[in-house]
């Protein structure tokens, strides 16, 4: 039996200047993971539905975690994580809110909507190196995932 892929890691965030240093975090993080972007809540959805630009990803693995922000041009994180939770071939794929918003009821309104967890981004590049190791090591290294996150060809 052959080692399973490492997980996918999917972005959404529409802050181009954000994704980059998402990006650049994760790489100084050292986290071999492939690591995909979106930028809004529609591209997601094709992303995760496999459909438009995203439909040659058919038959592969779901990311093994989304990271959401919620304030996002054409279709805002909020209505993106009501879809993927209602959705039955979506809802077990784990969603952690990174978003600039701290604001109590957008932490109440996601955990209640199925939220795995809810991080304020943090002001300082270094900050969010280490929000993005925490995420690697816990996400990656600790949790064990559902097959539709690790495997889509078993």
């Amino acid at each position: 039996m052959s080692e399973p892929a490492p997980i996918t890691i999917l972005v959404a965030d529409d802050d181009a200047d954000d994704r980059m240093l998402i990006e650049e975090a994760f790489e100084e993080s050292l986290l071999q993971n492939p690591v995909h972007f979106v930028e809004d809540g529609e591209q997601l959805l094709e992303y995760l539905r496999r459909t438009g630009a995203y439909a040659h990803l058919e038959g592969t693995a779901y990311p093994g975690v989304i990271l959401l922000d919620l304030n996002m041009p054409r279709m805002c994180g909020r209505t993106a994580l009501a879809k993927i939770k209602e959705d039955p071939e979506l809802c077990r794929i784990p969603v952690v809110i990174l978003t600039t918003s701290k604001a109590e009821e957008d932490i109440i309104r996601t955990y209640g909507l199925g939220v795995s967890s809810f991080i304020t981004k943090p002001v300082t590049f270094e900050g969010l190196i280490e929000v993005v190791k925490a995420i690697g090591h816990y996400w990656v290294e600790i949790v064990a995932l559902p097959p539709e996150c690790t495997d889509r060809a078993a």
